[in-house]
């Protein structure tokens, strides 16, 4: 079989935190598996994450009405890229599973992910590399290649705090835009989000345990299945972009058919932590 390719994108500043240990803990399993892993720490690296004009070398194609997915795709296909984007794009396009793993406090990072690793996603993610209006969500380009990827994060509140009835609102609507909006969007297989509650505020033998049951999840991680997100053929793409009656009608019952395309119904529990749901 031929070895398998792990990149870890890493988005914490200190060596000492749980995120680190999270890391370590991949890195060492996914290896003793027989993977190559590689990892991108944004920081040590320090990644710009900016997307301006200067991720282009040469000549913008529109100095006075600069657009940037636009121009960059035209940097992509001319060999023009930032060498930093360039070689991120390498690492994706060789790799048969991303973690991103999140420093502590998201998605109480103002509920989204950290600015480092937000622009990690804006300027690596190009237009042509990886989306095209052609080929996106079900259809999109590292659908190929089976590329597999999943959020692992610490939160600075209890998991309660993140319930359909918790101050935090469900875990699954937060998730809803980083799963489905970016890496379904290009394509990937989302695997179900590796959470560390508030580890924080965990006694030690409680931090030890998160790390012992992500230890045992890295064993099979490469085989899990990924969550559900409705395919393309489900919706009228030629007109409004809108779930066709038949779909409708077939996969809404009790609930919506997941947590962003919910037809005004219940969202459906835990559809964006776990598979098969």
């Amino acid at each position: 079989l031929a070895e398998k390719k792990v990149l870890i994108v890493y988005a914490h500043q200190s060596a000492g935190s749980f995120s680190a240990a999270a890391k370590e803990a991949a890195v060492e399993v996914l290896k003793s598996k027989d993977c190559s892993v590689e990892v991108s720490d944004l920081y040590a690296m320090k990644f710009k994450a900016t997307a301006t004009a200067e991720d282009i070398t040469g000549e913008v194609k529109n100095s006075e009405h600069f657009r940037y997915a636009e121009e960059t795709k035209l940097a992509w296909d001319e060999g023009r890229l930032s060498a930093d984007i360039t070689e991120e794009q390498r690492k994706l396009q060789e790799a048969d599973l991303i973690i991103f793993q999140v420093m502590h406090g998201f998605p109480m990072y103002w509920f989204t992910v950290p600015a480092i690793l937000k622009g990690w996603f804006d300027r690596v993610l190009t237009l042509g590399f990886a989306y095209t209006k052609e080929k996106r969500y079900s259809n999109g380009i590292f659908k190929v290649n089976k590329t597999k990827a999943l959020l692992s994060f610490t939160t600075g509140s209890q998991e309660t705090m993140f319930s359909p009835t918790g101050i935090n609102g469900d875990m699954n609507v937060t998730l809803w835009p980083l799963q489905n909006g970016i890496l379904h969007y290009c394509g990937f297989q989302v695997l179900a989000p590796q959470i560390f509650w508030a580890p924080a505020d965990a006694a030690p033998e409680d931090r030890s345990a998160m790390l012992a049951a992500w230890n045992t999840r890295l064993q099979g991680l490469l085989d899990e299945k990924p969550l559900f997100y409705a395919p393309m053929d489900c919706f009228d793409c030629e007109k409004s972009f809108q779930l066709k009656p038949e779909s409708v009608e077939k996969c809404v019952k009790e609930f919506g058919l997941t947590a962003g395309t919910h037809c005004g119904k219940p969202l459906p529990p835990n559809n964006q932590m776990k598979a098969g749901v």
